[in-house]
């Protein structure tokens, strides 16, 4: 837990394995998950580094088991998946691997061309079979007596009449096949335009689609049969049909001979359907057996291959006998990673024991934090907007506390916070079987990611709505108002401009116990207003003591680096700007809430008298006197205010030349005081080489720490004057401006609180109160009516759309507002080889 308020302390290290020990070794490390390799072949080409052709191969298994798995899908076979990850197979097994899965796809591979063979023999009898009955219809047909082919042959005749052409004595062709039932009337006329009205054309829809044999899919066929005279015509026909991908079958002209066809082809069909059926089961089987192991198959074949990746980023020494790596390392789980090593080589047999160095580096080394579960998406928030850079604070274990708070100030209200929390709850407690899904919904996985974060935001929001006495815009009279109505009610229900005497016996003089008197609910004025003051002064208290919480976080990276110019130059004069303006004006409210009341005694106290903070404190800037009209009521709050006001504002402006110009002037005096020191040997009476040795161990042991650390100029040492100068130009005015607009920017709270809860309202009367106005059976009718069409717009607006919105603001007070304070964020993430991350990426990649 401590490594979340600040990143582990990482080290750099230089790593000697034995070649036969360094698969063994790097696959523990892989099960490990704290190693990150650097790469030492950075201008290798990947084609030509030392493992590439057992990278090669990786590829290839993963390639087989890719075809296998959508064979599997294809079938619709479930996969067995245990959630166990086994341990990367040794060298010598993938052999073993590679047989197996080639001979799956082998075998795979023949089925599939034979049942793809089998399917084309079966789509073509079937074909053949419906033309020979299609056809059979057309042949047996009759008009007044005569045959089909007279008929046809005397319309060929008119036709050919009408075109002025004499006929001789005619002898009909024909053709019979198969076509795309939505090729056909294009196909018609196509036929119509070609033969110029010289061939007649029958055709019959088949009523049963027939299965593509490449793809599978089914489509639906028609049977045509083409009568035309001559061998011209035929010779056109045949290439229209040709053209138009339809399949011509032979078709006997005498109906014995049709017969017998016919019932070969049925045989046919039967003997075929038998076969496929013993062809697809013993696919399925095969795939079947498959599946039992197609995913320990694939971890097994990813790790591999990461390992041999990992291997390829090491160096060979020159004996070709061991490996070289650097590698960060977090200092805690150093003993870890060596149990780790001796462990690898254990495993492999060999005897010579892996060597693990630290290193002494000038590199940044990369930012740690140690996450959970619960922790881990909070976590997520603050890297989204950057990493941190190397031992700076952390802000994560801050924002676990006051993202969902701040959220719940501006969604304050029990009955969509009860919703929000039931939400989040729930994916906590279904946690494992939902994670077990792996659902490739995009939207799902962000508020399955976030589940932590949701449920601490509905439960803030019903600690704040509580608060706020409000359930879906109503409120809860738990323990008895303090306002009482002395009168009648006539008179309650026609005076709407009726207001309760707070100092007469309207009030009891007892506050009500926690939050807002329920009586607030009804009042039908002054409701809003007494709302908007009271919200608006918390944002403002609340965005103050963040803005101040950040600025101290800040002392604390100052003190761990030992960047004492910061703390005086920077931190001091910040804090002191701040307080003397803002944290004042915060105090004043707080006066005001205690001194001033509706039942003072005294008229200078009473709540008429009771002076705007706003206007005091524009008066305090402006060194303006405020306006005492010399009666009861003072303008001021306490005695001596507008001499400390103004002792305050001078301060506070003195504190913008002393961030502007402390800073630079204390490095110049620094650089010049170090130009004129003399140059003095590294010796010492040891002798020329120790003193040399020291110099370098103490300029290496500086180089473990980040720029801030250094001395001098403290991370400024290659600057020049100038831009130092415009670098703290921009900070100054960026905090002093920023102070401004910043407590300014915590008005949001007011605003959606505000919007929340008047949505809430209008979403009650002009929607729930319609269905609550009718009595009787249709009264049930339509309140249940109603009442689903409320509980639509309640989930769908006010908790989601208004949730994301208030979700965002309060994000955004987090990386502006809180974290410009202290936080840099110039780092970059600690990646460790580790198989976990490799397997759910690849995981996530092969589901999209």
């Amino acid at each position: 837990m401590g490594s979340l308020f600040r990143s582990e302390e990482m080290s750099l290290c230089q790593l000697f394995l034995q070649s036969e020990a360094a698969y063994a070794c790097v696959s523990e490390l892989g099960e490990l998950g704290l190693v990150q390799f650097r790469d030492l072949n950075p201008d290798v080409n990947a084609f030509q580094r030392k493992f590439v052709n057992e990278v090669r191969r990786c590829d290839e298994m993963e390639r087989k088991l890719r075809y296998l798995e959508k064979e599997i899908k294809k079938d619709g076979i479930p996969m067995l998946d245990t959630g166990e990850s086994p341990e990367a197979p040794q060298p010598r097994e993938m052999i073993d691997l590679e047989a197996t899965f080639e001979k799956l796809e082998n075998e795979l591979r023949e089925v599939n061309q034979n049942a793809e063979a089998l399917k084309r023999n079966y789509l073509e009898l079937t074909e053949l079979k419906h033309i020979l009955r299609k056809t059979q219809v057309f042949f047996d047909e009759q008009e007044g007596g005569m045959h089909t082919t007279e008929s046809m042959t005397r319309a060929l005749i008119t036709d050919e009449s009408r075109t002025g052409k004499a006929m001789g004595p005619v002898q009909l062709g024909f053709v019979a096949g198969v076509i795309l039932r939505e090729r056909l009337p294009a196909f018609e006329r196509m036929l119509w335009r070609a033969c110029r009205g010289n061939v007649f054309l029958r055709q019959a829809m088949i009523e049963d689609p027939l299965e593509d044999p490449s793809n599978g899919d089914k489509v639906y066929k028609s049977v045509f049969i083409i009568f035309f005279q001559g061998d011209q015509l035929k010779t056109r026909v045949k290439k229209i049909c040709e053209g138009f991908r339809a399949t011509l079958y032979p078709c006997p002209e005498a109906p014995t001979d049709r017969r017998e066809m016919a019932m070969g082809v049925m045989t046919r069909i039967e003997d075929l359907h038998t076969v496929l059926g013993q062809t697809q089961d013993h696919r399925h089987r095969v795939l079947v057996a498959a599946a039992k192991n197609l995913k320990n198959w694939f971890v097994k074949v990813r790790k591999i291959k990461a390992i041999y990746h990992t291997l390829n980023l090491f160096n060979l020494d020159v004996t070709q006998k061991c490996l070289i790596a650097e590698c960060w390392v977090p200092l805690l789980d150093f003993e870890t990673i060596q149990i780790a090593l001796r462990r690898g080589t254990e495993r492999s047999g060999s005897s010579v024991p892996p060597i693990l160095n630290r290193m002494e580096t000038f590199e940044d080394p990369p930012t740690y934090n140690r996450t959970n579960k619960f922790t881990h998406a909070f976590q997520a928030l603050i890297n989204a907007y950057g990493v941190a850079s190397y031992r700076e604070m952390n802000p994560a274990p801050y924002t676990i506390i006051t993202f969902p708070f701040l959220f719940a100030v501006m969604f304050g209200d029990l009955g969509h916070g009860t919703i929000m929390a039931l939400f989040g709850l729930w994916m906590v407690l279904k946690e494992k079987p939902l994670a077990a899904k792996k659902s490739d919904n995009e939207i799902w996985n962000i508020f399955f990611g976030g589940r932590y974060i949701i449920f601490l935001m509905g439960v803030f929001s019903m600690y704040t709505g509580f608060v706020y006495n409000d359930i879906f815009s109503k409120s809860l009279n738990v323990f008895g108002s303090s306002w009482s109505i002395n009168y009648n009610t006539s008179t309650v229900m026609t005076n709407k401009a009726l207001q309760l005497d707070p100092k007469g016996l309207d009030y009891s003089q007892t506050p009500y116990p926690i939050g807002l008197d329920p009586v607030w609910q009804v009042a039908p004025l002054n409701k809003i207003i007494f709302q908007n003051a009271y919200k608006m002064k918390i944002s403002i208290i609340f965005g103050v003591i963040h803005m101040l919480f950040g600025v101290f976080v800040g002392l604390f990276n100052h003190r761990y680096f030992k960047n004492k110019m910061a703390i005086y130059c920077e931190f001091i004069p910040q804090v002191i700007f701040l307080v003397f303006l803002f944290f004042y004006m915060t105090l004043l409210m707080f006066i005001k809430w205690v001194k001033y009341s509706a039942s003072a005694d005294n008229v200078a106290y009473s709540a008429g008298c009771a002076p705007s903070i706003l206007i005091t404190f524009i008066n305090m800037v402006l060194f303006k006197a405020a306006d005492d009209d010399g009666g009861d009521c003072s303008p001021f709050m306490f005695a001596g205010q507008q001499g400390i006001q103004k002792f305050l504002v001078v301060v506070a402006l003195l504190c913008v030349p002393w961030m502007l110009l402390a800073k630079p002037i204390l490095i110049m005096r620094s650089r010049k005081e170090a130009a004129h020191q003399p140059i003095t040997p590294y010796s010492n009476e040891n002798g020329d080489a120790d003193g040399l040795n020291q110099h370098n161990a103490a300029g290496t042991q500086g180089a473990q720490q980040p720029a801030q650390q250094q001395g001098g100029g403290h991370g400024h040492d290659n600057e020049e004057m100038s831009e130092i100068f415009i670098h703290q130009g921009i900070h100054t005015i960026e905090y002093v401006l920023g102070s401004v607009s910043h407590t300014a920017s915590y008005l949001r709270l007011w605003a959606l609180s505000l919007a929340h809860a008047q949505l809430a309202e209008v979403l009650w009367n002009m929607v729930l109160q319609n269905g609550l106005k009718q009595d009787g059976w249709i009264g049930g009718i339509a309140l249940w009516a109603v009442f689903a069409f409320w509980a639509v717009l309640t989930v769908g607006i006010l908790v989601l759309m208004e949730g994301l919105s208030a979700f965002l603001h309060t994000l955004r007070l987090h990386w502006v507002e809180f974290q410009s304070k202290f936080y840099a964020g110039l780092g970059y993430a600690f990646q460790p080889f580790s198989f976990e991350v490799i397997l759910e990426s690849s995981s996530s990649s092969s589901e999209d």
